[in-house]
């Protein structure tokens, strides 16, 4: 069975003005005992067999070479050496990937990073809150490369305040001249809690559209495939990780916030770092919450993961009966297309894609 291990590292040293993710600055202190508590949460899934691995954040190339050496040995003494997963993937902001770094996450098993640029643009940098600017991620990007990564994604985020067409466009272009295996092209979220929707900011969203669909053009154009709604890669370099999670396949979660799904059974860890780590410190288990889907729900949470992916989905007999309604609804409103045997996104359904999911996550029209 494939499955994915996922290791949250939920430091930073500057949370940005977007994000809504259980990451936390100012709390680096807590790092070398947050390992510990790694550690002894990973001895209670040492049997579990995975074959992707994903280290994210946060922050995790914010961890000193040391730190990232004890992480290395977590995972190799509980799951398999890093060299073994069909994927390796770690998360690196631009500031702090130093070269050292990038040799030793090469040199220790890791075979792609996904670093997050978002823009090329200075001053979008700093209304988002990040501590990196253009030239910063272009040095972290080279020494990426000459550490020996060959398998590289980067983000981009479309929609930001005061950002204009052609500021993104140049950015975009920027990125495709460097020609990285992967590229992710978000469109702004305003997540409650954030910095950004406590003062207020509100998206263009037909500006964020034009830009999304220029997206398109352009890194079609440029070889890449658009295989899931904000991802694209080259032939061949489809995060096989993530396609897991689209294709609601198993994963395990490690760290705090992090998520589980495991024999149908969908769980999260509490977020707090200090609770984390005093749960584990005590012998408990870090868990916030956990539920099992069954029937027309779980069936719902199948297919609205699996229409993130432009390849489509093949409808079983029960997803027909449960959902057979509201995929005609969409189809009839050139939301959701069927070819041949699978129903996919239309092009429109593409940016609307969230007045689709939402017929298949309760509670339901008909309940």
């Amino acid at each position: 069975m494939k499955r994915g291990l996922y290791i949250h590292i939920p430091f930073c040293k500057q949370k940005c003005n977007y994000c809504d993710f259980a990451s936390f600055a100012g709390q680096e202190q807590y790092i070398n005992a947050y390992l510990g508590a790694l550690s002894q949460e990973a001895t209670l899934y040492k049997e579990i067999d995975c074959n992707t691995l994903y280290v994210g954040g946060g922050t995790p190339s914010l961890l000193t070479n040391d730190q990232i050496g004890r992480l290395e040995e977590i995972i190799r003494k509980n799951f398999c050496p890093i060299a073994g997963f069909a994927e390796s993937t770690f998360e690196a902001n631009p500031e702090s990937l130093t070269s050292s770094k990038a040799v030793l996450l090469h040199e220790i098993g890791f075979n792609r990073l996904s670093m997050g640029l978002q823009s090329f643009n200075d001053t979008d940098l700093k209304i988002l809150g990040r501590i990196h600017n253009a030239a910063q991620f272009q040095q972290a990007y080279k020494v990426a490369r000459e550490a020996g990564f060959k398998n590289i994604n980067v983000d981009l985020i479309a929609g930001l305040p005061i950002q204009k067409l052609n500021g993104f466009l140049d950015s975009l272009q920027r990125l495709i001249e460097l020609h990285p295996e992967h590229i992710s092209v978000y469109g702004l979220q305003i997540e409650e809690g954030t910095p950004f929707f406590e003062r207020g900011f509100v998206c263009d969203q037909n500006l964020m559209r034009t830009m999304l669909e220029e997206t398109h053009t352009y890194l079609i154009k440029a070889g890449y495939e658009h295989y899931e709604i904000s991802n694209y890669a080259l032939p061949g370099r489809r995060s096989a990780h993530n396609t897991n999670y689209w294709q609601n396949g198993e994963y395990l979660g490690l760290g705090s916030g992090a998520a589980s799904y495991q024999k149908g059974i969908r769980r999260q860890n509490i977020p707090s770092i200090a609770e984390y780590i005093v749960c584990m410190g005590n012998g408990k288990a870090p868990i916030a919450f956990s539920e099992q889907l069954t029937g027309k729900a779980k069936e719902g949470e199948t297919l609205m993961l699996a229409f993130r992916q432009l390849d489509g989905v093949e409808l079983t007999l029960q997803q027909s009966t449960f959902f057979g309604k509201e995929i005609e609804k969409h189809i009839q409103k050139g939301l959701l297309t069927r070819t041949q045997k699978k129903v996919k996104l239309s092009k429109e359904g593409l940016y609307l894609a969230n007045e689709v999911m939402r017929s298949f996550v309760a509670p339901f029209e008909d309940e």
